[in-house]
């Protein structure tokens, strides 16, 4: 009863005109974000932070989230029409979703992917308002010692289940955290690591690191693909017909669940909960050899595990502070930049942000739901933008987020820096989540550290002499061992030579 309370009092706040407008318009970017192939939502959501500057927190928030979820489902528009997914967690769509166009179906496969994520989003976000509250005041417990041990939780979470392998992924996280070591000394007040460059006594701005290395590379990336032409669409074929919707309705109750569980887990890819639920479709399905040629049910159930994880992956990052994705990373460093810090405090200190933006996600649901369905031929037209306009525009707009934030040309400098890294990361399937994570987890894991060792009078036995730090201390030992472990079995495998046929 008190989080339907909170709810209702957050509702106020979600439906109040200025925040509807910015949520809608968070939609909008957000599609578009998703429509155009190679920008993504972790790019998108970086360039378009500096347009919240003049904002109220609350409207700034909401518009940042709803560019986050509806991005979900603008990379399902190019999937389905041209096999080309916008952003990585709609690459199963383009299993089924690209056949079922090529068979003249593509207005009930956008239809299908529109309502399931629809269906999967309101769901996960009734689920978002029961655990939230449980588990913010769970955290309000926390010290200084369960802090460190839970920030160090969200880095093994984000390396171990990067997918590829171990020791790239902790070097980046090792170059996040030497970027967060630049800057002055928390509690000195000294400068460090500066080498007397002015410009980096406040350290390395977030804003254009994040613009460079997901922006910039973004364009660099994308000018080496080729442009594909897009498939046309009757919107008279939106609505999935009665056996259709049959064999879809189990596919988006499966993929609810999968999806909604999966986000409360910090680190999981948006990626993991749709190839999953691809996974659980074909099994169950009595006839799996249609998967692949054009099922509904390989659309329907991966679209909607992708958007209820979208809401459902909100819960780490409101109750804990800990981003589970590098657009998690994104909107967290937005929140630092309007003054706000994610966690326990924040249902306590900022509940009309707090359960506004929860509320937030059904206003956003029901707009989405809106744009989508009678507007996938305006965002097909999308995919007609010549790429050298496009790229124009997104280079200009990283270059102006970056030298927005302190009006510094240094700033440019750095944004086209990280902009060549990236490339190069990217080239070498270098994962940079974990750059990111490190960049903004960083001081407070050294705040959280500091402070733990001056309560124990330096001991370090006090991380694990308190039950919930070891536990979750111990929980990250396990994390990377089970991925060096994967890692190594992998590896192994490649190495194994093909068995040859016995002679007859």
């Amino acid at each position: 009863m008190e989080a339907m309370n909170l709810w209702l009092g957050g509702l106020q706040v979600a439906l109040r005109p200025e925040n509807v407008f910015f949520a809608f318009i968070g939609c909008v970017l957000g599609t578009w974000i998703g429509v155009l192939p190679g920008i993504g939502p972790a790019a998108g959501t970086a360039i378009l932070i500096p347009i919240t500057f003049g904002l109220d927190p609350v409207p700034a928030i909401m518009m940042l989230c709803a560019i986050y979820y509806g991005s979900q489902y603008g990379g399902t528009i190019t999937s389905i029409l041209v096999n080309v997914p916008g952003e990585a967690s709609s690459v199963v769509t383009c299993f089924d979703g690209h056949p079922m166009a090529m068979q003249g179906r593509a207005g009930t496969a956008l239809g299908i992917a529109a309502i399931g994520s629809f269906v999967g989003g309101t769901i996960a976000t009734i689920g978002v308002m029961i655990v939230a509250l449980p588990l913010a005041k769970l955290a309000l417990k926390f010290g200084p010692p369960e802090i460190f041990a839970l920030v160090i939780v969200g880095f093994t979470m984000i390396v171990g289940l990067t997918g590829k392998r171990l020791i790239p992924a902790l070097l980046m996280m090792c170059f996040g955290l030497i970027l967060a070591l630049v800057g002055q000394d928390p509690v000195r007040g000294e400068p460090r690591f500066a080498f007397d460059v002015v410009d980096l006594y406040d350290g390395f701005d977030f804003v254009p690191v994040v613009m460079g290395l997901f922006g910039i590379s973004e364009v660099l990336l994308n000018i080496e693909q080729p442009v594909r032409e897009v498939i046309k669409t009757k919107l008279s074929s939106l609505i999935p017909s009665k056996e259709e919707w049959k064999a879809a309705s189990g596919a988006i109750a499966r993929g609810t669940t999968l999806g909604f569980f999966m986000g409360l887990v910090p680190g999981i890819s948006s990626v993991i909960p749709t190839f999953v639920s691809y996974v659980v479709e074909k099994a169950v399905a009595k006839n799996p050899e249609r998967f692949g040629r054009g099922a509904i049910e390989g659309v329907a159930g991966p679209e909607t595990a992708n958007n209820a994880y979208s809401q459902s992956a909100m819960i780490p990052l409101l109750t804990l502070g800990l981003p589970g994705s590098p657009t998690l990373a994104v909107i967290m460093g937005a929140f630092l930049i309007n003054g706000i810090t994610p966690g326990p405090l924040l249902f306590r200190d900022r509940p009309d942000l707090a359960w506004g933006l929860i509320a937030s996600f059904y206003v956003g649901n029901v707009i989405l739901l809106i744009l989508n369905l009678p507007l996938v031929g305006l965002w097909a037209r999308l995919l007609e933008i010549p790429y050298q306009y496009l790229y124009s525009g997104v280079l200009l707009f990283c270059f102006v987020g970056a030298y927005s934030v302190r009006q510094s040309t240094f700033d440019l400098g750095v944004a086209v820096l990280f902009g060549v890294l990236g490339y190069i990361f990217r080239k070498l399937d270098w994962p940079m989540a974990p750059i990111i994570l490190a960049l903004i987890l960083g001081p407070m894991a050294e705040k959280a550290l500091r402070t733990s060792l001056e309560m124990s009078g330096g001991d370090f036995s006090i991380f694990i002499s308190r039950p919930i730090s070891a536990v979750l201390l111990g929980s990250s030992l396990l994390i990377l061992a089970g991925a060096a472990l994967q890692d190594h079995l992998r590896r192994w495998l490649t190495r194994q030579p093909p068995t040859s046929p016995k002679a007859a």
